[in-house]
């Protein structure tokens, strides 16, 4: 009889350590018109200034189309076109054709949910404002992102953030986590707009301990009125004001990017849904 010797087993093996979640880039940018700090009309370099950043979802404001000053062009279409991305659009204002609004544009699926103007008031109206949300699929997960662009007037600020937090808005029962609300808030950190939606999500700049940076204006920025909030299932990996030299110049505002990934559903929201 021959006998084979081996070292004996170990009462246990070690748990298998989990492949770590795949992270996705959203970000949020005001393109004015893609009219740059030059006063140059150029959707291609606003482009570019994008494609330097490899999103996987864009969050923009200011974008127009069919009108004079910006050469007629359907500035969201073509923009979705130079980054090979799905697209949606929403006008805040239309006046003889021409119209005026926020996009959002994704290279992964996504489908429209809402689009709708902004509560404004005889007092504090200056120029209406909207919001557009979409449920994108990030991974297996629908993220519900809200794209905005607030007032600029005070109290005009708070009649459409409180709108933005009430139940047509984040508190629809479509609107599930996880969600990101973001855009141009006009506001700064020491707002009272700005106190009111950080109490219902995170900003994603600082939810790490990072750092604040301002987003305007491009050439010196010293304020920060681009910002994106983030309920906790998105976990921030990195938060950041691109600051090139491309998006110096492409538009009077500094783009925001998050790197972020998304926990898992948990079985009682599977059974839930």
């Amino acid at each position: 009889m021959i006998s084979i010797l081996s070292k004996p087993l170990p009462a246990s093996f070690p748990a298998p350590v989990p492949a770590p979640r795949p992270t996705f880039r959203i970000l949020t940018y005001n393109v004015h018109r893609c009219v740059g700090v030059d006063g140059r009309h150029d959707p291609a370099r606003v482009a570019a200034a994008i494609r330097e950043a490899d999103p996987h979802i864009v969050a923009l404001q200011e974008l127009e189309t069919d009108h004079l000053r910006t050469d007629h062009l359907d500035q969201p279409s073509r923009l979705a076109e130079l980054l090979g991305m799905e697209f949606l659009y929403h006008p805040a204002r239309e006046r003889d054709g021409a119209r005026f609004g926020n996009a959002i544009l994704s290279r992964l699926p996504l489908r429209m949910v809402r689009s709708a103007l902004l509560p404004t008031s005889p007092v504090f109206r200056v120029q209406r404002r909207a919001a557009l949300w979409a449920s994108v699929k990030v991974g297996n997960r629908d993220v519900q992102v809200i794209n905005t662009h607030l007032g600029l007037v005070r109290g005009e600020r708070m009649l459409q953030a409180t709108d933005l937090c009430g139940k047509d808005w984040l508190t629809h029962a479509a609107c599930a986590f996880p969600r990101i609300l973001c855009g141009d808030f006009n506001a700064t950190a020491r707002s009272p707009v700005y106190r009111l939606i950080n109490g219902t999500l995170r900003d994603a700049q600082i939810v790490n301990g990072g750092t604040s940076r301002p987003t305007w204006p491009s050439l010196w920025p010293f304020v920060r009125y681009d910002h994106v909030f983030v309920s906790p299932e998105i976990s921030v990996k990195r938060a950041e004001v691109l600051r090139t030299r491309l998006t110096r110049v492409a538009s009077d505002h500094l783009p925001v990017l998050v790197e972020f990934d998304v926990a898992p559903e948990t079985a009682e929201a599977r059974h839930l849904r």
